[in-house]
């Protein structure tokens, strides 16, 4: 039991320290822009899959429209996204990056890029790998097994 506190202790030291200040590190280009890294990820959606639905980018993200709803508007209020109706349901209203976005965009992931490399060039390719592949199957056994658990306890 005192490992296990042990373990606990390290994790919320990472989660603190770690885990947070890699998420300021990859989100802070994106403030450059006003946006946060989460409105950032939707605009890369929206340019990478031309035509894109509100509902789609909730169902990819597995959270409900309202929730992209209040991501986008910052991005219609800053111009980097508009809706343009479908032609074939005018009902239907696609999203669709505009010039500037796609220019804010281009410019965020450059920044993102440069300051990854550095952190590769720093820790190593192999030990980057690595990690990042350690990182991803506790992510899928352990976070993602838990939401579909939970997913199905309420079914």
């Amino acid at each position: 039991m005192a490992n296990e506190d042990q373990l606990l202790d390290k994790a919320i030291n990472i989660y603190l320290t770690g885990l947070k200040g890699l998420e300021s590190f990859i989100s802070e280009p994106a403030s450059e822009y006003n946006l946060s890294f989460e409105q950032f990820l939707i605009l890369r959606t929206i340019i990478n899959h031309p035509n894109i639905k509100l509902m789609d980018i909730a169902e990819q993200r597995q959270v409900t429209r309202s929730a992209v709803s209040r991501q986008l508007r910052v991005l219609f209020q800053q111009k980097y996204v508009e809706q343009k109706a479908d032609p074939a349901d005018r009902r239907r209203m696609f999203l669709v990056a505009t010039s500037k976005g796609k220019d804010v965009e281009t410019k965020i992931w450059q920044k993102i890029n440069r300051r990854f490399a550095k952190w590769v060039q720093i820790y190593g390719e192999k030990r980057a790998s690595q990690f990042l592949a350690l990182f991803e199957d506790f992510n899928q056994q352990i976070i993602q097994g838990n939401i579909r658990k939970k997913e199905r306890e309420n079914d």
